[in-house]
């Protein structure tokens, strides 16, 4: 719960510094892809890094098209839209931002293997 809890801010804190503002619906995102990451760490921690965030840039692009799909598309809350980007898909997912979750899943899988590590220590004593 604590790693969907600090996804879902970290997730939100990174949009209002990029936009200005975020949804609901970017916490339960943000929340969903650092559990996604962190199990990515727990289970392939020694994969390089450059492949685990390859693995982390697919998995939150792919959180993106679900809850884009969902939020924007079928609920019409127009929470974001990448119709003006290259090679997007539904205006909802698009080369450009898949790089920068590529980027942004460097200090992410720092996070989790902190993360890792505590839990790690804690299973010890």
């Amino acid at each position: 719960m604590a790693v969907f809890a600090a996804g879902g801010i970290l997730y939100s804190l990174m949009e209002i510094a990029w936009r200005g503002y975020t949804h609901i619906s970017m916490a339960l995102a943000g929340g969903l892809c650092l559990v996604g990451m962190f199990c990515i760490e727990r289970r392939y921690g020694n994969l390089p890094l450059w492949v685990k965030c390859s693995l982390g840039a697919l998995l939150i692009t792919a959180v993106e098209l679900v809850f884009g799909c969902v939020v924007n598309k079928a609920m019409g809350l127009s929470v974001w839209d990448y119709s003006d980007r290259a090679f997007n898909i539904l205006g909802q997912i698009c080369p450009l931002f898949s790089a920068v979750w590529f980027v942004v899943s460097f200090p992410a899988f720092f996070i989790c293997r902190k993360i890792n590590r505590l839990i790690g220590e804690a299973d010890d004593q």
